[in-house]
């Protein structure tokens, strides 16, 4: 198989998704792979060390598009980047398609592509082996870029330890997925005081692990609760993810009005459309906006913050996968742990959730020729 590696066109976006370890390899096993020049700079992959692992260094992302068969990327295509790509190429990537807009949809099914979202794919055990590393990554961000925030002349002025005499910051945590567990460690191992809210299953699997912890606070996720907990917190993390669907809106207009001035909101569900209602998507170069003198911190990709470290993790987790598909690409339809990252194929909707976030007929895998 052909396979392209182009170069993150987002502002700031470093990361790449295949190391040169990942392409030896599958340069080793017969594959051809293209790379666009200084794609893996940012994050220490030199296009000199590319081309001893065997791949092509070519000097255009529509070099790299007009190549290859599959194309491994980090974020979700452009609207110009899906011009570039050719009809029933392979993307495979985080895709977040449930919260793109209709324009991107319709030109991404138009060009009959088939998607592969990594965000999505699961193994028999439900494990998200590609998902878990990047959100443990955003998870352990967190208290530094709140840190920041808090900081003065903008934010409040406030040590997210305390000290004695002083009390620590409060740092609401809603979600006890895998980014609000390891933000939830990471805030309280600074010496934060924590409050964490999920529903019933998800506290009790979380109070075994936090218990020896001190600082974390255990909390149901009902309306009321979570008005009282952003209320008086000076740090709010939106950890909300439902894989495949837009988050919900959990956090209104007016609990953040609740808010001191000064506090931070750090909206981590964006990528999914968010779940505050003040929230809107911001930029690693423009990363904060003031909604009711609250700084909101709403960046879809910010693990690119870590472009060496996000990078490399993610190669070590997708090599697997990526070399599978590539040695098999039959195994896209047959194969339940690829199947299961399968949104788009050949420019036909194949998950349910993603037809229904923007009310598509969801085709059967199996009558797609």
């Amino acid at each position: 198989m052909e396979i392209g590696i182009p170069k993150e066109i987002r502002d700031l976006d470093q990361r790449v998704q295949l190391g040169v370890n990942t392409v030896a390899l599958l340069v080793s096993r017969g594959h051809k792979v293209y790379v666009q020049k200084g794609a893996g700079e940012g994050a220490g992959f030199s296009d000199d060390e590319y081309r001893r692992s065997g791949a092509t260094v070519v000097y255009s992302a529509e070099e790299v598009y007009k190549r290859a068969e599959m194309i491994c990327r980090v974020n979700t295509p452009s609207m110009d980047e899906i011009d570039e790509m050719q009809p029933g190429q392979i993307i495979c990537g985080f895709a977040h398609l449930s919260a793109a807009s209709p324009q991107r949809m319709e030109k991404m099914l138009s060009r009959g592509l088939t998607v592969m979202a990594y965000e999505l794919l699961t193994t028999a055990d439900g494990r998200r082996p590609i998902l878990q590393p990047m959100s443990e990554i955003a998870g352990r961000l967190l208290p530094q870029i709140a840190a920041t925030l808090l900081q003065s002349p903008a934010g409040r002025g406030i040590l997210l330890s305390g000290v004695p005499g002083l009390p620590p910051a409060e740092v609401t945590i809603l979600g006890a997925g895998v980014v609000g567990f390891n933000a939830a460690r990471a805030f309280a191992g600074l010496g934060a005081q924590v409050t964490v809210l999920d529903e019933a299953a998800r506290l009790a699997e979380a109070d075994r692990i936090f218990d020896i912890l001190g600082r974390i606070r255990l909390m149901y996720a009902y309306p009321h609760q979570i008005a009282k907990a952003v209320a008086y917190a000076d740090v709010f993390v939106g950890a909300i993810l439902i894989p495949g669907e837009r988050a919900p809106m959990l956090v209104t207009e007016e609990m953040v009005k609740s808010m001191r001035p000064g506090s931070v909101v750090l909206d981590v569900s964006i990528d999914q459309g968010g779940c505050v209602e003040t929230s809107r998507l911001t930029t690693l170069r423009d990363p904060v906006f003031v909604s009711h003198g609250i700084t909101h911190y709403c960046v879809p990709n910010f693990t690119a913050l870590v472009a060496r470290t996000a990078s490399r993790v993610l190669s070590n987790v997708v090599r697997p996968y990526v070399l599978r598909l590539a040695d098999s690409p039959g195994e896209l339809r047959s194969d339940a742990e690829l199947r299961s990252a399968l949104m788009v194929y050949k420019g036909r909707v194949v998950n349910r959730q993603l037809a229904a976030a923007h009310r598509l007929e969801v085709a059967v895998l199996e009558d797609i020729t």
